[in-house]
């Protein structure tokens, strides 16, 4: 088989530079770019063999038939070598120069520490006002995209940015980041450019909130697919912007989804340190619901931390300030926060507690309380917190010896998470692969530890 910049195929790299090709790809032009390799003597036949198609597909190609669907598309720009980022496809290395900077191979390499670190100060920096666009921005701050962007925009314009994060999110909610991240990405590659264009200061202040929301769901969706460097760059970049828009709730918003990272890979002290900097955020905001969120997570990042005391001590501020919030209007962002998730947030954190062998008896079975009132009130829209519930669950029903419940509620958990391309569940599910694999004497556990196995290695 030819492969895209052997000597034995026809299609090189160079080909994609020249400005006609260039105008073709980034508006997905797909006859015209056949066209163009006829020119520089690709055949059909070959153009069919490096995409997939039929040579009939090719020829109605050529007549004018338009490529709509983002799978053929995708397919069409592997084969060919096209990088995805020149159709807006994807993400891809070409794609992350010009959407969320370079990042060189020293940077690659660092340690994760290092780069935790690195991120703590950038976001202490912002989160305190520091100036932080400049020369000294490195890694953080992206180039300009390419596609041309109108002379002067306005409040319309950013009404359109605002309404595509939502629907964005939406799905990210219901199928999981591995649905919709390319989506968001090639969004954001388009709507960074207009952080350039001319517009009214009142404007520019909603912009700078919009773009930075919209790079905090890139970041939401990379880290959902196991993608930490990237999550990263984007929630710092996002930071920045919300700063820039004076949007203190934002910011808190930011750093909650930032520590959220950092809570799922075990680093509960880096975590800890990003809520209590939100904090500061949520507190200069006037949220009382925002302030609520830190304090929850905070209690989360305790209870990983096997410190009871200020479990307890969270819980109960959480508890106190979700109360107070029941009689302001909230930022959208944290709406979410309602009474069902105020019982997650409470579970997850005695959940924590109950791994250590010592806290078993006391916390496991108030854990199993929380999460039930919890899991009762999940809709659909929400299929991925759904399962983390579940499994939570099912995990502390086995802690507190409810064997066979915890295997139901947690086969429940696998048929729902199935269906969601998101990494964090096959993470997710690890602790109660662990719990049910403990239970030597009992088959169905072992089957449940088995199939769990078997989904998070495929």
């Amino acid at each position: 088989m030819n492969t895209v910049g052997s000597q034995s195929s026809p299609v090189t790299p160079d080909n994609w530079e020249r400005q006609e090709m260039r105008d073709a790809l980034a508006n997905r032009d797909v006859s015209s770019v056949y066209r163009q390799l006829r020119r520089v003597g690709v055949s059909q036949r070959q153009i069919a063999a490096l995409t997939g198609q039929s040579q009939s597909e090719v020829s109605e190609i050529l007549k004018g038939r338009q490529v709509m669907a983002y799978d053929v598309l995708a397919r069409i720009a592997d084969g060919l070598g096209v990088p995805r980022g020149y159709m807006g496809l994807a993400y891809d290395e070409t794609t992350a120069l010009k959407v969320a900077g370079s990042v060189d191979e020293a940077e690659q390499r660092e340690d994760e520490e290092v780069k935790r670190r690195r991120f703590l100060q950038h976001a202490a920096s912002v989160t305190m006002g520091a100036q932080v666009l400049g020369p000294d921005s490195g890694a953080w701050v992206p180039t300009a995209a390419q596609t041309p962007t109108p002379n002067r925009i306005g409040t319309t314009d950013v009404r359109q940015i605002e309404a595509a994060t939502r629907a964005l999110r939406s799905l990210d909610y219901q199928y999981g980041g591995g649905f919709c991240r390319d989506a968001v990405v090639a969004q954001l590659s388009w709507t960074r450019q207009l952080l350039e264009v001319e517009a009214a200061e009142p404007v520019k202040h909603r912009l700078f909130k919009a773009v930075a929301d919209m790079h905090s769901l890139a970041g939401w969706t990379s880290f959902d697919t196991g993608l930490l460097d990237s999550a990263r760059t984007h929630f710092a970049k996002a930071l920045e912007l919300a700063k820039m828009g004076g949007d203190n709730g934002l910011v808190a918003n930011i750093l909650y989804r930032m520590g959220r990272v950092y809570l799922h890979n075990d680093a509960a002290g880096e975590a800890l340190k990003m809520f209590q900097l939100g904090q500061i955020a949520a507190q200069e905001s006037g949220s009382a619901l925002t302030v609520a969120v830190l304090c929850a997570n905070e209690a989360w990042a305790y209870g990983m931390l096997d410190r009871p005391d200020q479990v307890q001590r969270m819980i109960s501020r959480t508890r106190d300030e979700f109360e107070r919030a029941q009689s302001e209007e909230a930022p959208s962002w944290v709406k979410f926060f309602d009474v069902n998730d105020l019982h997650g947030m409470i579970g997850s954190a005695l959940s924590a507690l109950s791994k250590f062998d010592d806290n078993r008896v006391k916390y496991a079975p108030l854990a199993v309380n929380e999460l039930i009132k919890c899991t009762e009130g999940y809709e659909s829209n929400m299929q991925r917190t759904h399962v983390f519930g579940l499994s939570m669950l099912a995990e502390n029903h086995m802690r507190v010896g409810d064997v066979d419940q915890g295997v139901k509620i947690g086969h429940s958990a696998m048929k729902l998470g199935e269906s969601i391309k998101s990494k964090r569940i096959a993470d997710r599910l690890m602790p109660l692969q662990i719990e049910a694999a403990r239970r030597k004497n009992n088959s169905a556990a072992l089957d449940l530890a088995e199939r769990i196995k078997v989904y998070r290695t495929v």
